[in-house]
C-alpha cells in the first residue's frame, strides 16, 4: 500500500508479514491478529480496514453468532436457547463457534478476530484452538482513547441515532466493564510480547497507519 506524504514523497506501508519481517517464506505472508478496544474507539472501522489491507477476513463474534443461527447449526440453536431465556451464552459455546469458524478455508491465509477473546477463559481457549491447528497469534492490537473522548463520541453517536438508552451513566458503566474485563487480557498478551497499543483517536487513515507501524515494531 502506498501513500503520498505532504512533501510529495511516496511512503510504502507494509501490508504483509513478508514486508513486516523481510521473511522469505510463504508462511510469513500469513497474518493472525486480534483487535480489541472500548466502545467508541473505532474498532469496527479499523478491523474492516486492516482486513482489506492484509487480505484476511475480519471475524467478529457477532458475525459468528448470526451465521450459526441463520445456518441452523446445533451451536446456533443452543445459543438461541440461552438468548431466548435472557441468559448469556456460555463461553464454551462461543469457543466452539470460534473453533468451527477458524477451521474454514478462508482463514488459512490469516484472520483478524474482533470481540474474542473477552476474558481469561477465552484467552486459554483460543490458545488451545490455535495450538490444535498448529498456529499462533502474530499480534494483539488494542485501540486506546481518553475516557472523556470516548464518552463524547458515544454520546454524540447516541444522539444522532436516537438511542435514549445510551445515557451517560450507562455509557460509563460499559466502559468500566470493558476496563475490568480487558486489563487481564492485555497484561497477558503484553507479557508474551504480542500487544500493540495504539491511540485510536484521529483521522481514520492515520490510525490505520499507526496500527501497521506498531505491528511492524512488535513483529520485527
Amino acid at each position: 500500500m502506498t501513500e503520498t506524504n505532504e512533501g510529495g514523497s511516496t511512503a510504502v506501508t507494509p501490508t504483509t508479514r513478508r514486508e513486516l519481517h523481510g521473511a522469505p517464506s510463504a508462511e510469513a505472508r500469513v497474518t493472525r491478529l486480534v483487535i480489541m478496544g472500548p466502545q467508541g474507539a473505532g474498532k469496527g472501522t479499523q478491523a474492516a480496514r486492516l482486513a482489506e489491507l492484509f487480505g484476511i477476513p475480519a471475524i467478529s463474534t457477532g458475525d459468528i453468532f448470526r451465521a450459526n443461527i441463520k445456518g441452523g447449526t446445533e451451536l446456533g440453536k443452543l445459543a438461541q436457547e440461552y438468548s431466548a431465556k435472557g441468559d448469556l451464552v456460555p463461553d464454551e459455546v462461543t469457543d466452539e463457534m470460534v473453533r468451527s469458524r477458524l477451521g474454514e478455508d478462508d482463514v488459512k491465509g490469516g484472520f483478524l478476530l474482533d470481540g474474542y477473546p473477552r476474558n481469561a477463559h477465552q484467552v486459554e481457549a483460543l490458545d488451545g484452538i490455535l495450538s490444535d491447528l498448529g498456529w499462533a497469534l502474530d499480534g494483539v492490537i488494542e485501540l486506546t482513547a481518553a475516557r472523556e473522548e470516548l464518552l463524547a463520541r458515544i454520546s454524540k453517536r447516541a444522539e444522532i441515532e436516537g438511542r435514549e438508552d445510551d445515557t451517560p451513566d450507562a455509557i460509563a458503566r460499559r466502559l468500566d466493564i470493558y476496563d475490568e474485563q480487558t486489563a487481564p487480557l492485555t497484561a497477558a498478551y503484553s507479557e508474551r510480547g504480542l500487544l500493540a497499543q495504539v491511540d485510536g483517536i484521529g483521522d481514520v487513515s492515520e490510525v490505520t497507519e499507526r496500527i501497521v507501524q506498531a505491528l511492524a515494531a512488535e513483529l520485527g
